[in-house]
């Protein structure tokens, strides 16, 4: 490769390094390789779309063994009808969920896929959840909104209930005041259920909601999530290089902070900062369970070594009543459950699997 002149015209740009030609080619290899993983996805698309109809015959066959055979067209019909029976239904509540990007001079470039990793898993956690939050980009732009754009095919803009805005959190905070009121502001539901005794009180619970910024440097502790407020998340990958910086860009905005109870329901072995999109699961599961312990436990990555601390008194023959949560409830709701991604975070993954080994940690709070 011809070495580029600088911009004086004299000297001669440095040589690429051999880390620098090896990313650049696996750019270029990844950049030629587009149509081909295009095909192959709608290749596998199609494939589950066979399966999934073999399925159906198969099932159909087997339930008219002595029953009158129905037509083709009917058994469709019927087919797709408890298909839409099962799929589990959400509401909305009138909570707002901001991922606060404005940090996209501060990472290093595997970071930043990283960051879009987060931010597809924070859409798919807030998308299949049964109590939804409104969910917004705040500060998107740069080299964030151009791998959007660009290597993720703008599917973004498929993307239902989340909004992309250029503007900082302090202004998207704002705005989230009227995304939760009216008709499409949400329901007082789930956690929130107890709350919505008449309109009076529905009118003054959005008056009093409050704006928080999540940060693991805040002195003071979350206990629960109020309807009608705004949270908002750091959206950085920084492997812990600019410590407190979340905390300090609340504080000059003169914005309260809190930090999630996790060392008040959690032991843990490591330290207490989790990704961007650990922290939004965890407020969904919370506005789901309504218990913290369950939730920490369901979504702390095992790597962490968390353990609830009920669970440590009853291993030590001392079981004590008041400390919230239920381990082993906890575990067996895990095991039902599972915990799988959908195609989103699959094709994301594929994008990042190269590069962001290690990068998990981000700066949403604990």
């Amino acid at each position: 490769m011809d070495p580029q002149p600088s911009s004086s015209g004299n000297a001669e740009a440095p040589p690429l390094s051999k880390n620098q030609l090896k990313k650049l080619k696996r750019d270029q290899e990844w950049e030629a390789n587009r149509a081909k993983r295009k095909a192959k996805r709608k290749e596998k698309v199609q494939e589950k779309k066979l399966r999934k109809r073999a399925a159906r015959e198969e099932a159909a066959q087997g339930s008219s063994t002595t029953s009158k055979p129905a037509t083709d067209t009917r058994e469709g019909n019927e087919t797709r009808n408890e298909a839409k029976t099962r799929r589990p239904q959400f509401l909305q509540l009138p909570i707002t969920l901001i991922l606060d990007c404005g940090f996209d001079d501060l990472m290093h470039d595997k970071e930043r896929k990283s960051l879009g990793s987060q931010v597809t898993r924070c859409y798919s956690d807030n998308h299949r959840a049964p109590f939804q939050a409104h969910l917004a980009v705040s500060s998107f732009g740069g080299n964030l909104k151009e791998r959007f754009e660009g290597l993720l095919e703008g599917r973004y803009h498929c993307w239902r209930n989340v909004r992309f805005l250029e503007e900082d959190f302090v202004k998207a905070a704002e705005q989230a005041k009227e995304w939760m009121v009216g008709e499409k502001g949400g329901r007082l539901a789930g956690v929130f259920a107890d709350k919505g005794i008449s309109e009076q009180s529905s009118e003054k619970l959005s008056q009093a909601g409050e704006v928080v910024y999540l940060t693991s440097d805040s002195p003071y502790t979350l206990t629960e999530l109020r309807p009608y407020s705004t949270y908002i998340i750091g959206g950085l990958v920084d492997r812990n290089r600019h410590k407190g910086i979340c905390y300090k860009r609340a504080m000059d905005q003169g914005m309260n902070t809190a930090k999630l109870p996790i060392g008040d329901y959690m032991q843990m072995t490591s330290r207490f900062v989790l990704a961007t999109n650990h922290v939004v699961e965890i407020m969904l599961r919370w506005l789901d369970l309504g218990d913290w312990g369950k939730a920490f436990l369901q979504v702390v990555p095992k790597r962490k070594g968390g353990v609830l601390k009920d669970t440590i008194v009853e291993a030590n023959g001392e079981p004590n009543d008041e400390t919230p949560g239920d381990g082993r409830e906890a575990v067996e709701n895990i095991k039902e459950e599972g915990q799988s991604l959908d195609s989103d975070i699959k094709e994301e993954e594929e994008v990042d699997a190269s590069s962001d080994e290690g990068l998990e940690d981000g700066r949403g709070s604990a």
